[in-house]
């Protein structure tokens, strides 16, 4: 294969490479399609929901109580005798409806965790879709480059061939591309590699997301009262807050199951010649099964309470080192762009190389410098995406 021929072989496959294989889907639209499909979170679903009908499974009374009792008479000539009863017992912790008070306060619990989860599962298809945003504008920022090196290496191809060129510069010139084409295999793999994941994320059905851009995010001015607002939306304070709640109702279902219970039936007594019957009432005094229950109950609360504290902290020292560095990270972008604007010298270089001003070898180092200073941009704007996305979580 000739040079030329070789050249524009590679130039279609970075095209290829660049290029969305289909219609564009939105990050919005693919978290939706990921909250639709994906495994996990329909797992956890059905987890969630089977997990609630088991809080609720002991919301009743106990059951009714039958008994007979068939009783043969000795001597035979008294008879025999027959016994029924049927009895209810009666709890005042089910009575009064505190076992439901702590069954529903279950039931949030399990779904503020299932919440927690989704979140979660949300975000890390987020950041990956931040991250195929990424590799589109490198791929197609390499493709750029790419050509212009194709250009020049045929410029010096047939200088080469005229023998106004030399062998030297020329393989300078196929050196940078192949530079380039390593740079083009290595980013569309682990482009293909972030796909893949995203997926997996989507139940097995492929995303494709041909952004090469980020949309514009506003990055909260006031910490304090933007963490306010985050505290109210954050299912993890949700869970924590709610574990307090069920250990309060715990506790006072504890106490509830200290007092006595009872029972209320009929009962009859049958033989041959008389019969009793009436009314049956009974109850149960806990001395000694609800001894330590309380006790547990009192310190379950606490322990939840200093779990409440603790996450709250937690949370409140997380999102200020992902604000502080969502902050430095945007300032970075913001100073790669600005400097990029003002000193772009890729038209000049090349004019300048065309009229001999400088030589190949400066034309390329000051390109490499470019092409540096235009990566780290890229690379800056992606962390302060992904950083954005982890502090404003809470909105997914």
């Amino acid at each position: 294969m000739n040079k030329k021929l070789m050249i524009t072989t590679t130039l279609l496959l970075l095209a290829a490479a660049a290029m969305p294989l289909c219609a564009q889907q939105s990050i919005d639209g693919v978290l939706a399609s990921v909250e639709r499909s994906n495994t996990t979170l329909k797992a956890l679903r059905s987890t969630t929901d089977a997990q609630k009908l088991e809080n609720r499974a002991d919301v009743t009374l106990p059951d009714l109580e039958l008994g007979f009792n068939y009783l043969w008479g000795n001597p035979t000539a008294i008879g025999h005798r027959k016994d029924f009863n049927v009895s209810q017992s009666f709890d005042i912790a089910t009575l009064s409806g505190i076992k439901g008070k702590v069954a529903d306060s279950k039931n949030k619990l399990v779904e503020w965790e299932y919440c927690s989860s989704r979140m979660q599962l949300l975000l890390d298809a987020k950041l990956a879709c931040l991250d195929v945003i990424y590799y589109n504008a490198m791929l197609s920022e390499l493709a750029a480059r790419h050509k212009q090196a194709a250009s020049l290496a045929e410029l010096h191809k047939k200088r080469l061939d005229s023998g106004e060129g030399n062998r030297i510069e020329y393989n300078k010139v196929v050196l940078d591309m192949s530079m380039i084409e390593g740079e083009v295999s290595r980013l569309s793999a682990e482009r293909a590699a972030v796909l893949a994941q995203l997926a997996n994320l989507n139940g097995g059905e492929a995303v494709t997301i041909s952004q090469t851009g980020y949309d514009a995010v506003a990055l909260p001015a006031d910490f304090e009262l933007w963490d306010a607002q985050a505290e109210g939306k954050s299912p993890l304070l949700a869970y924590v807050r709610q574990e307090v709640e069920v250990s309060q109702k715990q506790l006072s279902l504890a106490k509830k199951q200290g007092l006595p219970s009872f029972s209320a039936g009929y009962m009859g007594e049958f033989e041959a010649d008389q019969r009793y019957q009436g009314v049956t009432v009974g109850v149960s005094i806990p001395l000694w099964s609800n001894k330590k229950r309380v006790s547990q109950a009192k310190a379950a609360v606490l322990a939840a309470q200093a779990r409440q504290a603790d996450a709250k902290q937690q949370l409140y020292g997380n999102l200020k080192v992902l604000y502080d560095r969502a902050a430095g990270l945007k300032k970075t972008a913001e100073t790669y762009r600005a400097a990029l604007r003002a000193t772009s010298n890729a038209t000049l270089l090349k004019k300048a190389l065309g009229e001999g001003e400088i030589s190949l070898l400066d034309y390329l180092v000051e390109m490499r410098l470019y092409y540096d200073a235009v990566n780290q941009s890229l690379d800056a704007e992606r962390s302060f995406q992904k950083a954005y996305a982890e502090l404003s979580a809470t909105e997914l």
